[in-house]
């Protein structure tokens, strides 16, 4: 089986050319894989390891989800309270639920979909963005559709719920996930960063997605243009565990963690589900990430205990397909055939098709 794996990863290293992966693979009474390939530092050739710090991209929405729904256990915030309450000057903001924006559902435009902010970002990748700035990149443009009729993937939606956090708890949204949601898990390398800080050792990340549309090594821009949506910092070990406190809700109470889980059509895509800043794949519960120059993705599949995390370090497509997305497959393609994690590629900042 191992070599089975090993095969299968180093397939998709090389045909979608990405310079190096970690994997952790493990399930009750079948043992552990946990594997590194390629490299972590395209100049150096400094190996890729299995301890390395890497950005995670969207897996931040789990986080931030997990922050606004402790607040609803504790009886601070109703998840059918609209956004309007809490933030002002939201478009439809009267009628946008906290639900709708957790499930992808509120019709607001993908503020990273803006051509404007795609070069504001790639002009100057080590800007430090407020989330104020980026919803007005987002309420520039016109509602998508009514609240609640459809589902778009859309990072507009975890700022405000970001925004929540802070006015609610009367905490910055970093300090409140560092401390209520990441110590509270037992996490000891994941990190919700304030601007570009990047604890060592960590993987160089390589990404298109720049202002020359030539490869570049973008593991010191800021991630702060993602900042609710797509921050953070983790490693293989705490995904490891991140994976099961996030698919059985140990943060949450059953109830709530309940109305996490309930899916519902994420798209036209078969076999997925969105929840509350989660997806269900085909029976596989977690989030992927990407953001420039790295990717990730988190699962965990509850009838056999499973998970499966994967980390690498480019977020360049291949043939339209996300490089983290094709690991996903081939993995579970070989070790759970009746439950195969697909996903389409959510399109890049700065691009809407």
């Amino acid at each position: 089986m191992a070599r089975k794996l090993d095969d299968a990863v180093k397939k998709v290293m090389e045909e979608a050319e990405v310079p190096g992966v970690m994997v952790h693979l493990s399930a009750p009474g079948k043992g552990e894989y946990v594997r590194a390939f390629g490299v972590a530092d395209k100049a150096t050739g400094t190996p890729m390891t299995t301890d390395l710090y890497s950005r995670i991209g969207s897996e931040t929405k789990t986080f931030t989800v997990t922050a606004l729904l402790q607040l609803v256990d504790d009886g601070k915030v109703g998840l059918d309270d609209p956004i309007g309450t809490y933030v002002d000057g939201v478009p439809n903001g009267d009628r946008i639920t906290l639900r709708e924006l957790a499930g992808m559902r509120s019709g607001l435009f993908n503020y990273s979909a803006d051509e404007g902010f795609f070069k504001a970002l790639t002009s100057d990748p080590y800007r430090q963005f407020t989330p104020q700035e980026l919803l007005a990149f987002s309420f520039d443009h016109p509602v998508v559709f009514e609240p609640g009729t459809q589902f778009q993937y859309c990072n507009t939606n975890l700022v405000l719920l970001g925004l929540v956090v802070e006015k609610v708890s009367g905490t910055p949204l970093a300090e409140y996930i560092n401390r209520e949601v990441v110590a509270e898990a037992g996490l000891k390398h994941t990190l919700f960063p304030v601007g570009a800080e990047f604890p060592s050792p960590h993987a160089h990340g390589y990404t298109n997605q720049t202002a020359s549309g030539r490869t570049e090594d973008s593991t010191n821009w800021n991630p702060s243009w993602g900042w609710a949506a797509g921050a953070m910092i983790s490693d293989l070990a705490d995904m490891k565990s991140w994976a099961k406190t996030l698919a059985t809700g140990t943060l949450l109470t059953p109830a709530t963690q309940a109305q996490r889980l309930k899916v519902s059509p994420a798209g036209d895509l078969p076999d997925t589900g969105y929840g509350l800043g989660i997806f269900n794949v085909d029976g596989w519960i977690g989030h992927n990430g990407s953001l420039p120059g790295y990717q990730s993705l988190t699962v965990y599949l509850p009838e056999a205990q499973a998970t499966l995390v994967v980390l690498l370090n480019t977020d360049i497509t291949h043939e339209g397909a996300d490089p983290g997305t094709l690991f996903g497959e081939a993995i579970t393609e070989i070790v759970t055939p009746d439950h195969v994690y697909r996903l389409p590629a959510q399109p890049p900042a700065g691009k809407t098709g």
